[in-house]
């Protein structure tokens, strides 16, 4: 019994994934303090309330935050600074529809709000991603 739990122990330790591994080794960002609560029944998170909708969010995050509806019980919270740059004064993304851009000159990159994703590049580092959690009427976003 005592070599099973001990297995059990090594095998849900090795086989964990943080998925914010991308992320930490990224040089251009930090990994701001964030924690906000967002009340579906008030009128301005209203659009979160229908899938395919999105929200810009100012006041956390790197350069603010969008947080996206994708079925009503799961949501994505991504930071709205390009993540293949240090973040400057042109480096907050815009959003339209599913896809983020960075407005800076002789810049391309586009970034999937769903999965994170640079659209034409996987390679390079995707959305610094937020956990966005439902519980009720309540998302949680925090990291």
């Amino acid at each position: 019994m005592k070599k099973f739990f001990i297995l059990t122990i090594g095998v849900l330790l090795f086989s964990c994934n943080n998925d914010d591994d991308v992320n930490r080794n990224n040089p251009y960002l930090i990994d701001p303090m964030v924690n906000m609560q967002l009340d579906l029944s008030l009128p301005q998170y209203n659009p979160l309330n229908f899938p395919g909708n999105s929200l810009l969010l100012n006041s956390q995050g790197i350069k603010g935050i969008v947080v996206y509806n994708i079925d009503n019980n799961q949501y994505v919270a991504l930071d709205l600074t390009d993540p293949n740059h240090v973040p400057n004064d042109c480096s907050r993304m815009t959003i339209e529809g599913i896809e983020a851009m960075c407005p800076c000159p002789n810049e391309n990159n586009k970034y999937n709000i769903i999965t994170g994703q640079h659209v034409t590049q996987p390679n390079l580092y995707p959305m610094q991603r937020y956990r966005a959690e439902r519980n009720g009427n309540v998302i949680s976003i925090s990291n």
